[in-house]
């Protein structure tokens, strides 16, 4: 989604716009100081439908503020300039220091993976900025920033579920239906399939332990054309299950190749590439049986402290406005919204530390659930719930269903897993 996308969706609702080629500062609340929030988001390039909610959350938190933020007795107004990561990190980290540097901003806020949050977190951490991520596992988040368990970051704080959420949730999911046991892995040169493929904390220890044994033909650079190779090893290898985390264009070739050559898993579980509707609507009935970790959806029994919403409410006020499906970031870009206007509310003042203060003793209950940065896992970060959903066909359509709660047993399962069929 472009910002000139954005800025037409603005326009339409009555928000005045001061727009320049790179950010797209919006409407303030009359009267007094202002709050300056700075979104950086992949609105362009392959991580793009990460942003695709991005439109209608602005519109959303726009409405929520017209009257004004109330933080330490006194009205202020608030202003979101919004930036394009273009889905490169190099860019991330200029969008975030542009936001410091040139539009002053008083917090910084970024979503969808460790190639944004990583660059613009060391970027706020850097000019002592307060900063709060969400959309990336919290070990590529903290450790890949080389994050200290002991010590922790001072600026920069992070909500999302970790590597051991995701590793339990595809594990019980994978046991829910006879297979081989055997795991392809499709892990990435970057930061995400560094952390995932990791031979001591990512996958492959944990899931040896588990009784699977994991086919690792190492780190590939991305975008990649051509996985024979890959296919071609986990053919002989016997490979029934086929995991990884892989941006949807690297994920597309993969599989439509998987077809072609008479790859045929009977389970298949890849974060980040079938996340989306829009990415798996492209497969037709070869999108159908495929699996993912859900981090949010319609059936999350949880609700919006900003605006009231059930996250069914959520989804379909998303649905009405836009006439897309439902998509899991909807979530959590709201909820990074949701804590973000929490927190200069308590924060009193447009001081950095205490804004920082306020992101440090956050215990919020959230369209994405519960959020308490005070129980870690480690310094800076606050958990999140995850279950694991498959893609099947409802009627014409296809919708993602919440088939394993293991790992979050207090929301609902609503189907049963089933196995990839081939026509």
């Amino acid at each position: 989604m472009t910002v000139n996308t954005i800025r037409r969706t603005l326009i339409k609702s009555g928000a005045a716009i001061a727009a320049t080629s790179l950010a797209a500062p919006w409407v303030r609340a009359a009267g007094g100081d202002t709050f300056k929030i700075g979104y950086v988001s992949p609105q362009t390039g392959p991580l793009a439908a990460f942003a695709e909610p991005d439109a209608f959350t602005l519109e959303q938190v726009r409405k929520a503020v017209a009257g004004g933020l109330v933080s330490g007795g006194k009205k202020f107004a608030v202003e979101i300039i919004y930036k394009d990561s273009q889905s490169n990190p190099n860019r991330a980290g200029a969008a975030a220091a542009e936001l410091i540097l040139r539009d002053k901003v008083d917090l910084v806020v970024a979503s969808s993976t460790p190639a944004t949050t990583n660059p613009v977190a060391d970027q706020c951490e850097l000019n002592g900025v307060p900063c709060i991520t969400n959309d990336a596992p919290w070990q590529p988040y903290f450790f890949g920033r080389k994050g200290d368990p002991k010590a922790g970051f001072e600026w920069t704080y992070h909500f999302f579920w970790g590597l051991e959420d995701i590793i339990g949730a595809y594990a019980s999911l994978w046991s829910k239906i006879p297979t081989s046991k055997v795991v392809g892995g499709l892990w990435p040169n970057d930061e995400d399939g560094n952390a995932w493929g990791d031979g001591k904390m990512g996958f492959p220890p944990v899931l040896a332990a588990k009784g699977f044994k994991v086919v690792d033909r190492g780190r590939f650079q991305s975008p990649i054309n051509n996985f024979s190779s890959f296919i071609s090893a986990f053919k002989g290898a016997g490979v029934d299950i086929v995991t990884g985390v892989v941006p949807p264009p690297d994920f597309a070739n993969f599989w439509n190749q998987a077809g072609q050559q008479g790859f045929r898993p009977k389970i298949v579980t890849v974060a980040k590439a079938t996340e989306f509707p829009a990415s798996i609507a492209a497969f037709g009935e070869r999108a159908n049986g495929l699996t993912v970790e859900l981090m949010w959806s319609p059936a999350h029994p949880f609700k919006s402290s900003l605006t009231g919403q059930t996250s069914r409410q959520l989804a379909d006020a998303y649905t009405a406005a836009s006439g897309k499906q439902w998509t899991m970031p909807l979530g959590f870009k709201h909820s990074l919204f949701e804590l973000a206007l929490d927190v200069l509310k308590r924060a009193g003042a447009k001081d950095p530390a205490a804004i920082r203060d306020a992101i440090r003793n956050s215990r919020l209950d959230t369209v994405v659930g519960p959020l308490d940065f005070r129980k870690g896992p480690v310094p800076n970060v606050a958990k999140t719930p995850l279950v694991a959903g498959q893609w099947q066909k409802r009627g014409k359509a296809l919708d993602l269903v919440i088939v394993d709660n293991s790992q979050a047993p207090q929301i609902p399962v609503q189907a049963e897993l089933l196995p990839i069929k081939y026509g």
